[in-house]
């Protein structure tokens, strides 16, 4: 048993490779929150809340959390409500976290993080060990493209493609006309090797209009069409409706919802955070969930620093129903870029160590806890000091 004496906040901020941006984003990527467990013999974990605040559930249903928010809430209710529990109990933490407020998961996912980080390295095992072992050595990487102009896009699908990344993701649900020219262009760039997929981000006004738009884009053929419009029902109508298989994304944050999605046969395939539900607890939970019912999942996110994206990592490695490449940085430190910018979405860093990307896959890190050390003095580089 490991008894937490301590949990503290950090906010930092990345400098970004390039703009990253998607349809309903209004502020940059990497201004996140880092927490830090500390238990009664000195051990430590680490955990990340990517938060923003206008990103969230349908309908309103699931809130965005802004960086302050996050502090607040861990600071104030978690942090207390969790003095002397058990780190390891995963099932009592959240009790507790659930108990003293309601909502918040990503605030709630990054305390939780920091739990399996430092029950694992306790036991000297891996994160992945706790959520029922590795079903996979390798996570085959999708590289998200944001919404560039169509040139900048066709340039930095050629660049990815070359580097050997075999899934690209882009982002759509601006307009029409612009969303169907880009994909074209990509496609022509990568060459017919690459899959791609698309993500509306619930941008696209109607189920017609969606409806209309990704049937034109299925020319050059997509491996999936990730949240064309909002609410369960509609993207139903838009999945009914075309032969490419529809991703559930802000429709899907926990279990219930994927039970929903079941009964309406509104998604073929599932997205998977350990944010949305609160963490990795409970998204083995909605892994679970999916495998039941036969639905494909991969492992997404909110552009992690290389903090939060190792618990993603370790999901997609136990999950057994991510069998689907997953839209995951590939977290590398500045001294270890070359160039490279496949999966890359920061000029740098906070953990010790790069990931290792082979063949398009990230190798799932294999020592105690999280299995790479953070970088104590990048997160002080990049600490928000205003």
């Amino acid at each position: 048993m490991s008894r937490i004496a301590g949990i503290s906040t950090t906010l930092v901020q990345l400098p970004t490779r390039r703009e990253h941006k998607w349809t309903g984003l209004t502020e940059p990527i990497g201004r996140y929150v880092l927490v830090r467990m500390v238990d009664e013999d000195g051990r430590e974990g680490w955990g990340e809340a990517p938060a923003l605040k206008d990103w969230g559930g349908e309908f309103g249903r699931y809130f965005g959390e802004s960086a302050a928010i996050v502090g607040l809430v861990v600071e104030r209710y978690l942090a207390p409500a969790l003095s002397g529990a058990d780190a390891g109990n995963f099932a009592e933490l959240h009790q507790r976290m659930d108990a003293v407020i309601k909502g918040y998961p990503y605030a709630k996912a990054a305390v939780e993080f920091a739990a399996y980080d430092l029950t694992a390295r306790r036991l000297g095992v891996p994160v992945h060990a706790l959520l029922g072992g590795a079903s996979r050595r390798r996570v085959p990487v999708t590289h998200s493209i944001g919404l560039l102009s169509v040139d900048d896009a066709a340039r930095e699908a050629a660049k990815v493609a070359e580097e050997g990344i075999r899934t690209l993701k882009i982002k759509v649900g601006v307009d029409p006309a612009r969303d169907i020219a880009v994909v074209r262009a990509v496609r022509a760039a990568a060459g017919s090797a690459v899959e791609l997929c698309v993500d509306a981000n619930e941008g696209w006004r109607s189920p017609g209009e969606a409806i209309r738009t990704l049937r034109e884009m299925e020319a050059v053929g997509l491996k999936y069409a990730e949240q064309p419009v909002m609410g369960i029902e509609r993207i139903a109508e838009v999945a009914r409706a075309i032969d490419t298989p529809v991703m559930a994304d802000e429709s899907a944050w926990n279990a219930h919802d994927v039970v929903q999605i079941i009964e309406r046969r509104a998604a073929q395939i599932v997205s998977i955070y350990t944010t949305k539900p609160g963490g990795l607890y409970r998204a083995m939970e909605v892994a679970a969930v999916c495998r039941a019912a036969g639905i494909l999942c991969n492992v997404n996110g909110s552009v992690e620093t290389g903090v939060g994206n190792l618990a993603n990592i370790h999901l997609a490695a136990a999950a057994p129903a991510v069998t689907l490449s997953c839209v995951v940085p590939v977290s590398t430190p500045a001294e270890a870029q070359h160039g490279q910018i496949g999966g890359i979405y920061y000029r740098d860093d906070l953990i010790a160590e790069p990931m290792r990307l082979v063949d398009g896959a990230i190798e799932v890190p294999d020592g105690p806890g999280m299995g790479i050390e953070v970088d104590r003095a990048k997160i002080e580089r990049y600490r928000v000091r205003d």
